[in-house]
């Protein structure tokens, strides 16, 4: 039998490494199963796996975009911020950048937000940059929660029980946030009761709103309404005369008697108000101007028309 041979050389070694029988379970363990191997996209080491959370980034702020409303904001600058504080804005933190150059406004702004328990936390200039998405922030800015907007019957029982005529700013294709944030403003500084803005294709209070009012947008509810003509009506039930503002109107601000309740509806610069919008309203009014001046931005345009309306307020008593 070959390897049992007495002849020389064919004479089997005695001496082995390992096991003299089998494998000492190697080949068992060799053949065993192994787990699948997980994709590209799950291995962190792997491009795919940056590429797809790159887009889920992109997604996250697509969605946030899409629905504001559900999205904490920031407020940036060191004076915004401020008078948001003052204004007791419902800030729920407040971010300093490292490194940031300290002045009294940042050391008031940090001092009243200990005050008020907001958190104030610290992070670098460029995860401030990533949250505001650019770096005009200053070094600062004060995390403020989705809006809560009131209903059209809450600013009518408001204007009740102040004891003074009710006036009402209802905005129309106004798209700018600055433009609502002015009107916001403006209708807190005249006595005004409130805003109304439609629910779509309408600017909403965001944080750009929030820094254009000066935080008066925490003291004068903005109601949101469905429907934009079904609101005004239901303010005429109520008592309350709408006035629209248009160029070549059948009435002037100069003989426009608004001591009475009256809701001002305020149209954009380009489009003016919509056709179903201006053919609700009861009277149709234009600002007097130089003929060298074509229209007025909408928030001026309203501030112009409130200032008027307090005046006669006062005058009247």
């Amino acid at each position: 039998m070959a390897g049992n041979d007495k002849r020389r050389g064919a004479v089997r070694k005695v001496e082995r490494k390992g096991a003299s029988k089998g494998s000492g379970g190697q080949v068992r363990r060799g053949l065993k199963g192994k787990k699948a191997t997980p994709k590209a996209e799950d291995r962190v080491y792997h491009a795919k796996y940056k590429a797809k959370k790159a887009k889920e980034r992109r997604d996250s702020g697509r969605q946030a975009r899409k629905d504001p409303d559900t999205t904490p904001e920031l407020v940036v600058g060191r004076n915004p911020v401020i008078e948001c504080l003052h204004a007791n804005v419902p800030a729920t933190a407040l971010y300093v950048a490292v490194g940031t150059g300290n002045d009294d406004r940042l050391s008031e702004a940090v001092h009243t937000s200990a005050e008020r328990g907001i958190p104030v936390l610290e992070v670098s200039r460029d995860e401030l940059d990533r949250m505001t998405g650019n770096g005009m922030h200053q070094g600062i800015g004060l995390q403020v929660p989705p809006y809560t907007y009131a209903a059209v019957d809450d600013l009518i029982e408001r204007a009740k029980d102040s004891g003074r005529p009710g006036l009402i700013v209802v905005l129309d294709n106004i798209t700018d946030p600055r433009n609502l944030g002015a009107v916001i403003r403006s209708a807190a500084a005249f006595g005004g009761h409130g805003v109304v803005i439609p629910e779509r294709r309408s600017a909403s209070v965001t944080a750009v709103t929030w820094r254009t009012s000066a935080g008066t947008a925490a003291r004068l509810p903005v109601a949101r309404a469905t429907n934009l003509v079904r609101a005004l009506k239901q303010f005429q039930q109520s008592g309350y005369q709408v006035v629209g503002l248009d160029a070549g109107g059948q009435h002037t601000l100069d003989t426009y008697d608004g001591t009475d309740p009256v809701v001002v509806v305020v149209g954009s610069e380009g489009k003016g108000l919509s056709r179903l919008v201006g053919e609700t309203c009861d009277d149709i009014l234009s600002i007097p101007m130089t003929s060298t001046v074509e229209s007025l931005n909408a928030s001026v345009a309203a501030g112009v028309v409130l200032s008027e309306f307090a005046r006669q307020r006062r005058v009247r008593g």
